[in-house]
């Protein structure tokens, strides 16, 4: 139809033909899209964050079994750390033990030599003699050095002091606790054994204090 003829036909009252409604268009995922029209995240059709790689039942692929070599490097470990461990309280229960022990030696010790010491105030005589790695001295009188050095007496190392005892004393003293004995004169003994014996050794030169 011409337009001359449209004119004449609007003019004479004729309406023109409504034009048909457009269809409105699906709503479209404005999310952005990655390469080849997938979504950021979703290589390959894995789930996000995974790498692309899918995984069955959503649980990460199982760990390589060790090798027994692993195992039995892994068990040898373990039974040595338990030895060592057994070892060392084995060792803290018989330093325990000994100490126990030292301790109930002593005191049977105290009980033992209680008001038996032979020791004179007045004594001047000093009678040096090694113990402990160390020289020490014990002050006695005259006739007491001459039993002391005959064997008759010895001395004791009780609570830090040294107590002057007689010879069956000292044999008791020396079985219940054997470290207590600090001078044991064996009679017999060549003189050379025993260099303090002599009272003019009253202060030895090679004395340690």
């Amino acid at each position: 139809m011409s337009d001359t003829l449209r004119d004449q036909l609007l003019g004479l009252g004729f309406k023109s033909a409504p034009k048909p409604e457009r269809k409105p268009e699906a709503r479209r995922d404005n999310r952005p899209q990655g390469k080849h029209g997938q979504q950021p995240g979703n290589k390959q059709g894995g789930k996000p964050g995974q790498g692309g790689k899918p995984v069955r039942g959503g649980q990460p692929a199982p760990r390589k079994p060790r090798s027994q070599e692993d195992i039995d490097l892994a068990k040898a470990y373990a039974i040595r750390a338990q030895r060592e461990k057994d070892e060392r309280i084995e060792a803290e229960r018989q330093k325990q033990e000994e100490a126990r022990l030292r301790r109930e030696a002593r005191a049977k010790l105290d009980e033992l030599v209680k008001d038996k010491g032979l020791n004179d105030p007045a004594a001047d005589i000093a009678r040096h003699f090694p113990y402990g790695g160390k020289i020490k001295r014990i002050y006695v009188t005259a006739e007491q050095l001459r039993a002391l050095n005959a064997g008759q007496l010895g001395v004791l190392q009780q609570n830090g002091r040294y107590v002057l005892v007689t010879a069956e004393l000292l044999a008791e003293a020396e079985q219940v606790f054997a470290p207590a004995v600090a001078l044991k004169v064996d009679p017999d003994a060549p003189a050379g054994d025993d260099p303090y014996a002599d009272p003019k050794y009253q202060v030895p030169d090679d004395l340690v204090w």
